[in-house]
């Protein structure tokens, strides 16, 4: 099959649950372990929640390191978020880390795309979900959207999902995403961070691919061994997977 320029797509950064006792630790030990300097730490995000007086840190994000001589597009970043919300409040992350069990977990990882519009449309044509549409972030220049989770039909929340970026959109680009999409939002942690809990409030996460499209697939190839999979079957697939998007992109 034809890869096309728009997948070519290299990991932007990841995103590191850990519980809250474990927080702090984390950024001892990035900085102590790994070399982050305060110059590395990207951003670091607060919030007073409700009947709270003191604020509390929801997430740093730290560059790790960077290839000699690269610029920083070559560099590895990673997000570390923790719960932070009341006991008695519901918390998407607190629900990942107890559901999965253990201290910490990876969440997502940014894959970056030299043309975050042209593969968002592939995806949305073969029948990928999408909880947010494309957003652009006003601390960073760059462009991102959030996939569904990765889970089985009928399972549990995973809480594993896809971000997409790309970075340094030029004006037109920025034009047509401002056009296109049904809101534009500049405050992207917080508006993600809010999208996953009212999802996860209202017990209907967004699956990477519906159920229905899943089980088709399953019929297609879940009885063969992966090296079975064939050129023809992928045709297929993808043919089953356009079919079965087309109606939703008939109807935008």
């Amino acid at each position: 099959m034809k890869k096309h320029a728009f997948q070519n797509l290299v990991v932007d950064h990841m995103t590191f649950l850990v519980e809250p006792r474990f927080y702090n630790i984390t950024y001892v030990l990035f900085r102590v372990v790994f070399g982050v300097t305060p110059e590395d730490v990207i951003y670091e995000k607060r919030r007073t929640w409700p009947g709270e007086k003191e604020e509390s840190s929801m997430t740093f994000a730290s560059r790790l390191g960077r290839q000699e001589g690269k610029k920083d597009l070559d560099s590895t970043m990673v997000a570390v978020v923790q719960p932070t919300e009341p006991a008695k409040q519901r918390s998407h992350v607190r629900e990942i880390l107890k559901n999965r069990g253990g201290s910490a977990h990876w969440q997502h990882i940014a894959l970056r795309t030299p043309d975050l519009m042209s593969f968002h449309e592939h995806c949305l044509e073969r029948g990928v979900n999408f909880i947010t549409p494309i957003l652009k972030d006003a601390e960073e220049d760059l462009i991102q959207v959030f996939s569904g989770e990765w889970k089985l039909p009928g399972a549990i929340a995973s809480g594993i999902f896809f971000e997409f970026v790309q970075r340094d959109p030029d004006e037109a680009v920025l034009r047509k995403v401002e056009k296109r999409q049904a809101f534009f939002r500049d405050k992207t942690f917080m508006g993600l961070y809010q999208e996953k809990e009212n999802e996860y409030q209202s017990g209907k996460v967004q699956p990477f691919i519906d159920d229905a499209l899943f089980l088709k697939l399953e019929k297609l190839v879940g009885s063969k061994k992966v090296w079975q999979i064939s050129d023809a079957d992928l045709e297929k697939a993808e043919s089953v997977m356009m079919e079965y998007a087309r109606p939703r992109i008939a109807a935008r």
